[in-house]
This record gives structure tokens, sequence and C-alpha cells, in this order.
């Protein structure tokens, strides 16, 4: 009796691992097993629903990621094109007016190739802070100013660069980057 007891208990615990492991490899996540990377992560981000960054802060902390990405990883042609997608997604209808898709990847194209030949990458990119973000309506909509710092190394040095961000809530109530400029004498080469 104690033996048909045993037998029992140890199928039993084997049925447990069985379907213990069964749910661990079916339910663990691809990014579990190191096969995604961060352009395909940043690729396969729904920008489209509920997903969308909430903030302005958010919505150039997810440009900012496209940006590393640009220059700091190893990505196909197809991604490239959907790395810049991802960025015109977050920019408003006005700017995109403005930058044509074929325009922004030849000079986004450009640029990265450009950092490439002087092997320089972002080695850290950072946004303000939230009590640093200025708020205001402008001609009827709500608009948002803030900061990013960039963090470069080449191999001339690092250097640090400040863009200044507004950004505009749509009539969905997204927040889209409406205009950037280089923040004046932010451009500093570290000895």
């Amino acid at each position: 009796m104690k033996k048909k007891i045993g037998i029992v208990v140890i199928g039993a615990i084997c049925i447990v691992l069985a379907v213990g492991a069964y749910y661990y490899l079916s339910h663990r996540s691809a990014s579990d097993d190191g096969d995604v990377s961060e352009v395909q992560k940043v690729v396969l981000k729904d920008l489209t629903g509920s997903s969308y960054p909430a903030t302005p802060r958010e919505v150039i902390k997810f440009y900012n990621r496209i940006l590393c990405c640009y220059y700091n990883e190893t990505y196909t042609e197809d991604e490239f094109y959907q790395l810049a997608d991802q960025a015109l997604a977050l920019m408003d209808q006005e700017l995109v007016d403005n930058n044509p898709a074929d325009q922004y990847y030849l000079k986004v194209k450009t640029e990265v190739d450009s950092y490439h030949e002087k092997n320089k990458t972002i080695n850290n990119a950072s946004v303000s802070d939230s009590n640093e973000v200025e708020f205001a309506t402008i001609d009827g909509a709500e608009c948002a100013k803030l900061s990013a710092s960039y963090f470069m190394r080449s191999d001339d040095g690092t250097t640090r660069s400040v863009q200044n961000y507004v950004l505009r809530k749509d009539s969905d109530g997204k927040w889209k980057i409406l205009a950037f400029e280089l923040a004046e004498g932010a451009d500093e080469a570290d000895e």
C-alpha cells in the first residue's frame, strides 16, 4: 500500500512539474530570451492606441529611444524606415507636413551616416524633470516646452548638447512634437 501511495505522489509531482514547465515556457515573453533587440522593441511599440506615451516627457523619452537606436544600434534598412515611421508618429501633423517622409528619411540617414563615420554614439539621453516642463495655451491649443540633454562620444572626445522641444496636444489628446531646436550655447566639448 505504501508503495502505491509513493508511486502516486511521485507521479503527481512529475505532472505538476511538467505542467509548470510548460506554463513557464509558453508564457515567458520574447524579451526573456534576449531575442528582441532594442530596435525591435521600439518598432513594435503600438503608437496608435492606448500605449501612446501619456505625457510630454514620455513622448520625448520614447523619441530619445528612437534616436539612440539610430545612432547606437545595428538594424536593417527596413528597420531604419520603421524607426523613422515611429519618430514621425510622435510628430505633430504640422511638423510632418513640413518634413515629408521621403525628405525626413534622407535627412536622418545622412545624419546617422555622418555620426557613424566619426564613430559618434549617444552615451546618455535625459529629459527635463516633470517640474521643469512648461505648459501654456497657445492659439487655443495646449502646449508644453521641455529640454533633453544628449551626451555623445566620438573619436574626438565627448560632447553634450541640449535640444529644446515644443509639444502640442492633438485632437485625440496625444502630445505630439511640434518643433525642436538646438539650445544656444549648449554644445560643450570635454577635453
